[in-house]
């Protein structure tokens, strides 16, 4: 059986001259496999996850999903085939906040005529389908009929938006640190749920988190800094890596090696030294349902 998604070659930096931030020789995932992808924060998580979605293009290599070639299609192409056939589950959910629970949940069918032929092919209407996965995920959304998202509960939300990926029966969903603000009770009771309704569309998962804890209940766990080569040619994981090997050898130093205190006078030019400014953050890259997808690199 041909991989759902397989990586070779890949390259990517957010400038052309800039550092490289991937760079994966080889990664395959089979379909319907519950992949836990681990790694520190700066490793290249959610850039990997970016690329696996079409957001962003490699400057090489190539990236295949369901057969088809994301590095090779047009923007609108990977818009269009990101709507009809790849769910996004958000660390902050991202929910329509002047939407319904319901109309939340079913909003891919607006933007994916695949995505509603297949959530009608498992329910009457579209309203019923949306009823039918807050029900499996544990959520009473007769209970909640009257409320606003932006009054639920952070576990309420992070299951609408789990329905909201789910709906249509995506054959990829994507995870991106969803568990974060959850106690370790909640966490793996939300996995559980998650994990059923991926088994009983046939979804394959690809689930990232730095919650080292939860690997135990995936198929198999992708530890990104070993397989990110960049992470090795001075990246932000290699020097979280050695920030404590620096700081160990600076230690054991002989006192003769130690710097020599600066002098009053010394010091005060960089006192007066204006405060450098903080670099802009990158923008995000997750998308919402409602806005056209941002291409541009993110400002380092």
């Amino acid at each position: 059986m041909n991989p759902i998604i397989a990586l070779s070659e890949l390259r990517f930096r957010w400038r052309a001259q800039g550092p490289e931030t991937l760079r994966i020789d080889a990664l395959e995932v089979a379909a319907g496999e519950r992949l836990f992808v681990e790694g520190p924060s700066g490793s290249g998580k959610s850039t990997l996850l970016g690329l696996l979605a079409g957001v962003n293009q490699p400057q090489q290599g190539r990236i295949q999903v369901l057969g088809e070639r994301l590095d090779q299609l047009s923007p609108t192409a990977r818009d269009r085939f990101r709507a009809d056939h790849i769910g996004y589950l958000f660390q902050l959910f991202n929910l329509i906040p002047y939407l319904g629970i319901l109309d939340n949940v079913t909003l891919p069918a607006r933007f994916s005529r695949h995505r509603r032929a297949r959530a009608l092919a498992r329910s009457p209407s579209l309203v019923a389908e949306a009823k039918r996965l807050l029900t499996h995920l544990d959520l009473d959304q007769r209970a909640l009929a009257r409320q606003a998202v932006s009054e639920l509960s952070i576990g309420q939300q992070q299951r609408v938006a789990a329905a909201r990926a789910l709906f249509g029966s995506p054959a990829l969903l994507i995870a991106d640190e969803p568990t974060s603000s959850l106690d370790a009770d909640r966490r793996r009771a939300f996995l559980e749920l998650l994990f059923a309704e991926c088994a009983e569309t046939g979804s394959t998962l690809i689930f990232v988190s730095h919650d080292a804890s939860l690997e135990g209940l995936f198929d198999r766990t992708l530890r990104l800094p070993e397989l990110n080569q960049a992470t090795d040619r001075g990246g932000p994981a290699a020097r979280l890596r050695a920030a404590p090997v620096a700081q160990a050898q600076a230690a054991q130093a002989p006192a003769d090696q130690a710097p020599a205190a600066q002098t009053p006078a010394a010091q005060a030019p960089a006192a007066q030294a204006p405060a450098a400014q903080a670099p802009a953050p990158r923008a995000s890259a997750a998308l919402t349902a409602t806005q056209p997808l941002d291409r541009q690199p993110p400002t380092p």
